[in-house]
């Protein structure tokens, strides 16, 4: 062996070096600091791999010192010494990455060693495995997915070093757009092309943006529990003929995640265009995205419903829920924030597309058509299935609607969504504004209202008490501003006032039943300790529509001046006429005659109370109030009915709150939260959003934490789904209620986030 003597200003004696004795002595380092530059052109020039080790007194002096060198430098030992590697490999400590290559084309995956350096960045790294890979194609849709932390590699100019990929990493270079199976609230089921590397929230919207669905932030993706198909397949299994799944593919228009939408892609007032098959002026709903797959089809493929399911279809899909069953079916609703791969979805895997949140924004039968149908569609299986409670009379008003809405959908002369003479907008908008300018009066007035209107009538009140029987007790009410005064008769008003109530936050729940003439209205007023319960009862229709149109917008901190309390009178007057039975007028064809299954429009439940001929009847008596809607008509009615119903929009879950010892139900909805009783379904307690200060989740203990006015504070723990859900859900809903229709469709999605993300 040949002894090398390595001099240096930081070294008390000299450091040795030992190397084969059949090789030339190494050259002496420069007057400066020995470091792995040095080691790598002595190597360099020797083209070659030395056995080159450190004594140990060197290395101890080496400690003392706090030289700038590391052994590690030095010990390039391989275990077998006399393999000869390149010089290249040795510059700035490089190793091997071993990349999965994820080809499409390709039956198998395989394997690429790279030899990678921790300065090296992502880019480089792509453009490494591309020029190995040595494939002449497009690459600009792949990037590399980290599997152990489950995390893309999307930051092209981050060296290896900063994202933290060691040699032990195992990366795949993989397409980040991949085909999904997305099942819609029509029960049919789409197949497209969506990015798993983008977020949730903007995947959806690319994918309403293919779909031709306005307002994306109403919508998300449900993973389905795993017994969602489990009836299906039972019953799959006794077919002998394989079943095949009608499948719209459209594969051939990717959704691919790009800036944010042009507000011009909305504009309301575009150029018409023509429909290439029969020359005809397109539906409006086609033009809203010219790149969207389905312009080249047929649009109305999502826009008109699906012929209703049999009976037996129904029967299979049905379960009988339990309040605390109902909180199942929300815990697979995916983190907006994060993307698809990072949870766990699957290339060409089966997802639900729903409306997650319940505020419905401009909805315009011109461009909506199939946001509208999506909509019935949703709610119309919320009804069948008893995933949201109502009455027989008014399950009988749904069956009525269903059956028209599906009368028309089948009939050959399909009705177009923009029929109807329609005045373009903007001249709209200048001829009300000339209209005023000139003084006159407008259609659509904004009247400086200095005196808020009140009602004031003879109404029943009762409040339920225990082991005193139902007895309505006449009052003189007065309804002004949030509040309802009562008086014990109408000369006594400007007196002292037996009860004041303040409606808002409250929850207001309709008691009606239109055929024995009962129109009352139940107050839950939250109190302190709880909620207070009130019972108001109403003479007649009109007098019902006035104050239950009252109170619903007091509930909500708006007066009897707000713009939106007349269309509120109407809508509820035109859902009770529907529910009126016509018993002198004659049914139009007798049952026997009829080309309608009754069962296919009621839950099973409803349908095993009744007879065939009956609930036929029944259902063609209640269709002659809705016989002369049209189709979007319909479908707006069907709408309206279903958010008039007492558990519209309430999404559950089942929480332990702080201090309790008992599983509680927790109902989410737009602008309140409510606890609910789990064995009884009584309200509790309501907290309304605008109340709301702050809320947090302790991401430790999965506990999310939330501050109201009046020093009120709640904590509690999901157990039904993960607590990130449940925050997503009422940062969703906050996030929503600052939407206006001056913002031209455009969204703060980095607002969304911040409501909705937290901090894991």
């Amino acid at each position: 062996m040949l002894m090398l003597l390595v001099p240096g200003p930081h070294f008390e004696n000299p450091c040795s070096i030992a190397c084969p004795a059949e090789l030339q002595p190494l050259p002496c380092a420069p007057r400066a600091r020995p470091d792995s530059a040095w080691v790598a052109s002595v190597l360099a020039s020797r083209g070659a791999t030395l056995h080159v080790q450190v004594c140990e007194a060197a290395r101890h002096r080496l400690r003392e010192r706090r030289v700038s060198f590391s052994c590690s430098d030095l010990c390039l030992q391989t275990p077998a010494f006399a393999t000869m590697l390149s010089a290249n490999d040795f510059a700035s400590a490089s190793w091997e990455l071993v990349v999965r290559v994820d080809h499409p084309d390709e039956e198998e995956q395989k394997d690429i060693t790279l030899r990678v350096s921790g300065d090296l960045h992502i880019g480089g790294v792509m453009l490494k495995l591309v020029e190995q890979i040595n494939i002449a194609q497009d690459w600009s849709d792949f990037a590399l997915w980290w599997e152990q932390k489950r995390c893309w590699l999307l930051k092209t100019h981050w060296t290896l070093d900063k994202c933290g990929v060691q040699a032990d990493a195992k990366l795949v270079f993989t397409p980040q757009h991949k085909m999904l199976r997305l099942r819609l609230p029509n029960v049919k089921t789409v197949r497209l092309r969506v990015s798993f590397s983008a977020v949730v929230f903007k995947a959806v919207s690319d994918i309403c943006k293919a779909l031709n669905i306005r307002r994306p932030e109403e919508l998300s993706l449900l993973k389905p529990s795993s017994d969602y198909f489990k009836k299906k397949k039972k019953k799959d299994k006794n077919n002998k003929e394989p079943l095949i799944e009608d499948i719209l593919n459209l594969e051939s228009s990717p959704t691919i995640s790009g800036p944010p939408v042009s507000p011009g892609l909305y504009s309301k007032t575009m150029t018409p265009t023509y429909d290439p098959v029969n020359g005809t002026p397109v539906s409006s709903t086609m033009t809203w995205f010219s790149d969207s797959p389905l312009t080249e089809q047929n649009c109305n493929i999502l826009a008109f419903s699906q012929p209703p399911q049999s009976p037996e279809a129904l029967a299979d899909m049905y379960q009988s829920r339990s309040l605390v069953d109902k909180t199942k079916l929300n815990a697979g609703w995916l983190d907006s924030s994060r993307s698809l791969m990072e949870q766990g979805i699957q290339e060409d895997e089966q997802l639900l597309l729903r409306f997650k949140y319940y505020t419905f924004f401009d909805l315009n039968p011109k461009y909506d058509a199939v946001r509208i149908n999506q909509l019935y569609e949703q709610a119309r299986w919320a009804i069948v299935l008893e995933e949201i409670d109502c009455t027989e009379e008014e399950m009988l008003i749904f069956a009525a609607l269903q059956y028209h809405i599906s009368k028309l959908s089948s009939s050959a002369e399909i009705q177009d969504f923009t029929s109807e003479s329609e005045v373009d907008e903007v001249e709209a908008a200048l001829s009300n504004l000339e209209v005023t300018l000139e003084g006159g009066k407008a259609d659509s007035t904004l009247e400086d209202i200095t005196d808020i209107p009140k009602l004031a009538d003879n109404l029943k009140l009762f409040r339920p008490k225990k082991l005193i029987l139902k007895a309505f007790k006449q009052y003189w009410f007065v309804f002004k501003d949030t509040s309802i005064t009562y008086f014990k008769n109408k000369e006594l008003e400007e007196g002292e006032p037996v009860e004041k109530l303040n409606l808002r936050g409250c929850e207001v729940v309709p008691d009606v039943n239109v055929a024995g003439r009962k129109f009352g209205i139940k107050l839950l007023i939250p109190v302190a300790d709880g909620m207070n319960e009130v019972y108001l009862r109403c003479d007649h229709e009109n007098q019902y529509a006035q104050w239950m149109a009252a109170c619903i917008l007091a509930s909500k901190g708006k007066t009897m001046a707000d713009s939106s309390y007349q269309p509120e009178v109407l809508n509820i007057l035109s859902f009770l006429r529907m529910k009126n039975r016509n018993s002198t007028s004659s049914v139009a064809s007798s049952p026997e005659n009829m080309d309608m299954n009754p069962e296919c429009f009621v839950s099973p439940r409803c349908a095993k109370k009744h007879k065939s001929k009956q609930l036929a009847a029944r259902i063609m008596e209640a269709h002659q109030n809705v016989a002369q809607m049209s189709l979007v008509e319909a479908k707006l009615r069907f709408i309206q009915a279903w958010q008039s119903l007492p558990e519209f929009g309430l999404t559950y879950y089942l929480v332990r709150f702080k201090g309790s010892k008992k599983d509680d139900i927790l109902g989410v909805s737009y602008n309140r939260l409510i606890r609910i009783d789990a064995a009884t379904g009584v309200p509790i307690t309501t907290w309304r959003f605008a109340n709301m200060k702050q809320w947090n989740v302790n991401w430790e203990i999965r506990q999310v934490a939330i501050e109201f006015d009046q020093n009120v504070s709640i904590a509690f723990t999901c157990l039904s789904a993960d607590c990130k859900v449940v925050h997503e859900y009422i940062g969703g809903y906050i996030f929503l209620s600052t939407r206006s229709k001056g913002q031209n469709e455009t969204l703060d999605e980095d607002l969304f986030h911040k409501l909705t993300g937290g901090q894991e």
